[in-house]
């Protein structure tokens, strides 16, 4: 078939044909929205999940019903042992620049990009660094406000007036935050406190995470409050009926069928994945002759997709680790046969290397910095991308 009709996205964060599975997270969405413009009080969300689950495209499309809404947002990716503070600057100013031109009150506006300008000037040097944006140059920083360089204060101050601003056009602001779990732990806890007030005063601000697995756990460390000042959202892999819709529904666009058996070969080779979904899908579509799509398509391009999965989504990620934590994910992956590469406990990794714990500690915390492996819980480790286990035995075999 013609592949420059080929329907389907298999890019990092690009959003999908056809975004099936996630109708209730859109719903649910859709009230916070309507409540927050509406003065009444909710809780910010945090999107948690494997890499490949679609975390960062579901993120991407609540942030697009918020704009739909007429609030203002602004996004950031958190990176590790960077500052939030200019980041935030730079996705708040994004956000008000979507509101202040539609703003009767042309002074408050000014005054708001003053407290900005404030809150941005207070960023240390070393965490300017890779960040071209500068704070707003027309207006003067404003004094004693977002100022004080204590993070847990400027945050507050700094979404108080935030959410005023926006508050004055009967709409809200929208915080979006990518690789939540990057965020460092002073700063996250100084983020959940902010989050806790304005939630307290009603004020129509929300903040949208996404990240790995054990984000709620890193949220819940920060601040024990955290358990309930977020609506926890887990983003897994597609049911059977949801994969199917994302594979037919693109397809039935372009005037193209599958048999039965192709749909069931693959969802057995992609485990509902959406990233594997739409990767398996993309190479289906350019090696099937003509529609009906079928199982003998499926089979043909399997290993291609397979292979293209094993350099990009594996081999990049593999790459990045040293020979000891290599040495660590291959035992890891020793231990996850049978139990579908789920968390295995650190002191039989130890017992599979013939080491002690504590003499394999840098190698784990080097794999949870590098984001390829998580602790959900105290004394075990699961690896954050899916069927990484199962790459890492076709390898070593």
């Amino acid at each position: 078939m013609d592949p420059i009709r080929n329907p389907y996205a298999p890019g990092a964060g690009q959003r999908p044909p056809e975004l099936a599975g996630r109708d209730t997270e859109v719903r649910q969405f859709e009230v916070v929205l309507e409540r927050v413009a509406a003065g009444r009080p909710e809780r910010s969300l945090v999107l948690s999940g494997l890499r490949g689950v679609g975390k960062t495209v579901l993120l991407n499309t609540l942030r697009s019903q918020a704009i739909k809404r007429a609030w203002g947002t602004g996004k950031i990716e958190a990176r590790p042992d960077q500052s939030i503070r200019l980041p935030i600057a730079q996705a708040l100013h994004t956000a008000m620049r979507e509101l202040g031109h539609r703003h009767r009150d042309d002074e408050k506006v000014d005054q708001f990009s003053a407290v900005l300008k404030a809150f941005a000037l207070r960023t240390a040097a070393n965490d300017r660094k890779g960040i071209r944006w500068h704070p707003p140059v027309d207006v003067a920083a404003a004094k004693g406000r977002a100022d004080s360089g204590d993070l847990e204060m400027d945050l507050i101050e700094l979404f108080t007036d935030a959410a005023d601003l926006a508050g004055d056009l009967t709409v809200g602001v929208g915080l979006f935050i990518d690789e939540m779990q990057d965020i460092s732990s002073d700063d996250l806890s100084a983020l959940c406190a902010a989050c806790h007030e304005i939630s307290q005063q009603s004020a129509p601000l929300v903040v949208v995470g996404a990240g790995l697995p054990h984000l709620p756990a890193v949220l819940s460390a920060s601040k024990s409050y955290s358990e309930r000042l977020f609506r926890y959202i887990r983003v897994d892999r597609l049911a059977r009926e949801a994969c199917d819709r994302a594979l037919m529904v693109p397809a039935e666009s372009e005037g193209v069928q599958y048999d039965e058996e192709a749909l069931d070969e693959l969802y057995a080779q992609t485990d509902g994945y959406p990233y594997f979904v739409q990767a398996f899908a993309h190479s289906t579509w350019d090696h099937a002759p003509a529609s009906p799509i079928t199982i003998k398509d499926v089979a043909v391009a399997g290993p291609e997709a397979s292979a293209e999965l094993t350099v990009g989504f594996f081999g990049s990620r593999y790459e990045r680790a040293t020979p000891a934590e290599r040495e660590y994910m291959r035992a890891m992956a020793e231990l996850g046969i049978g139990v579908d590469d789920g968390s295995v406990p650190t002191a039989e990794v130890a017992n599979t290397l013939k080491r002690k714990p504590q003499s394999l500690s840098p190698a784990r915390d080097g794999l949870i910095k590098k984001g390829l492996v998580f602790s959900a819980e105290r004394g075990t480790v699961a690896f954050t991308v899916p069927h990484f286990g199962k790459f890492l035995r076709t390898r070593t075999a």
